[in-house]
């Protein structure tokens, strides 16, 4: 009897030993930290800031992130996930200081996170996918199949960094925002930090899983701190990148170019115009734009360039200003982004394009009743010199400052000096060439 029970304690001691053994915790040590700043809507600029200084210092043992956010791309905010989970570095994130948030993507990302941190007078959450007009319809298919594929991804991502996953939930589905407390409560977060020195003191000693292992993170006293600082292309790019920034400088310059044909001359219409036009260009490239709501929106200046010419009686310029608010409502796409224009936005730039565009109409129309008013005599001479000589008998000349078309019965070249005989109705001038 007292040998099956000296066998029983040796059998237990073994297992106890295994098991011991194989729930020890190894030790991290952090000795260098790279510190992001995100501050700005998720966009292939954050992403591209956090992969480039990512591979620019590898000798970083964790990566710590404070975020202030209003949401962005989910396929960057994937990315953005991808690559903190590849590095197989410990990431921490701290949404602070007060008065910032973690809303929509930000919170996603947040999620992935092996540790989170919020100061007080912060909140995290509102992941609802949204479009401009406001909430994807209800029990739409588009809405379940965007709402069910965020929700798979943070509660695969909070179970496995040890957080609740309920609340980030909630966030998607009925589109919750948590305080700094209520989301400790609800265990959505790992604690609240005012600031990052109290992020480390608050992150030291505690059980991170990387991989397949669980370690728990040591701090050092001397701990190197790198800042990752944007470049300028990433910095330009972070800020072309705001939805309602491009939709302005595509707007305006439309309505610059618009100025241009109108009244030509002096370019500089023309040419701030392009330089709008490209600049959203750039910011077009990386958002999701959509290429029907866009074609729209050109329609819609082409309306009004047609007002010009059509006597519509105002429908013309009725169905542009229509084409342009339909346009900007579904300028961007929803079911990858968190982002869209301001309706507020949308409504001032469009009363603001209509009222320009108003303003230039009536000067135009003002002004072509004068043509021809005045003609030109000996006493009243008016020259010019031939800059462009186009098909036979026009052309083009430079009076005063200002580029004119123009016809002649004379056979004239390049550099000919001119004298303006009359103005026409039809913007063009009758000229015949100075002798001597």
């Amino acid at each position: 009897m007292m040998g099956f029970i000296k066998s029983l304690f040796i059998l237990l001691l073994i297992q106890f030993h295994f098991t011991g053994f194989a729930e020890q915790t190894n030790v991290y040590e952090i000795n260098r930290i790279l510190k992001f700043n995100i501050d700005s809507t998720i966009n292939p600029a954050t992403l591209d800031y956090l992969k480039h200084n990512i591979e620019k210092f590898p000798q970083a043992d964790a990566y710590f992130i404070q975020m202030n956010t209003p949401g962005g791309l989910l396929s960057t905010t994937k990315e953005i996930m991808i690559q903190l989970s590849s590095s197989k570095k410990p990431t921490i994130i701290w949404v602070g200081p007060a008065g910032s948030s973690a809303t929509s993507a930000g919170a996603i990302i947040a999620s992935s996170s092996h540790l989170l941190f919020m100061a007080e007078g912060t909140n995290i959450g509102a992941a609802t996918p949204i479009s401009s007009t406001g909430d994807l319809k209800k029990n739409s298919d588009l809405r379940s199949k965007a709402i069910n594929d965020i929700k798979a991804l943070v509660r695969s991502q909070a179970q496995l960094h040890g957080k609740k996953a309920k609340p980030f939930e909630k966030m998607i589905e009925e589109a919750a925002s948590y305080t700094a407390s209520e989301a400790l409560k609800a265990q959505a977060i790992d604690g609240l930090a005012q600031s990052y020195e109290d992020v480390l003191k608050s992150a030291h000693k505690r059980q991170v899983r990387l991989g397949d292992k669980k370690v728990e993170l040591s701090f050092n006293s001397n701990i190197q701190v790198t800042d990752a600082k944007m470049d300028l292309g990433q910095r330009l790019l972070n800020i072309l990148s705001s939805p309602n920034l491009a939709y302005i400088l595509f707007l305006v310059g439309a309505a610059l170019i618009y100025l241009e044909f109108q009244a030509p001359g002096g370019f500089i219409a023309g040419a701030i115009g392009t330089v709008c036009l490209v600049l959203a260009s750039i910011g077009f490239e990386v958002l999701p734009l959509n290429l029907g709501a866009l074609a729209l929106i050109c329609l819609g200046f082409v309306l009004f360039i047609l007002e010009i010419y059509i006597t519509s009686f105002g429908i013309l310029s009725l169905a542009a200003t229509g084409a342009l608010v339909a346009g900007s409502l579904f300028l961007f796409r929803t079911d990858d982004s968190y982002l869209s224009v301001s309706f507020s936005v949308i409504m001032s730039v469009v009363a603001a394009i209509v009222t320009f565009i108003g303003i230039v109409f009536y000067i135009y129309m003002k002004s072509r009743k004068k043509i021809g008013q005045h003609k030109f005599n000996d006493d009243n001479l008016q020259i010019g010199t031939v800059i462009e000589v186009k098909e036979q008998g026009k052309y083009m000349i430079k009076s005063h400052g200002e580029i004119w078309r123009a016809t002649s019965q004379q056979s004239l070249v390049l550099g000919d000096k001119v004298q303006v005989l009359c103005k026409n109705r039809d913007l063009t001038l009758e000229i015949k060439k100075i002798e001597g």
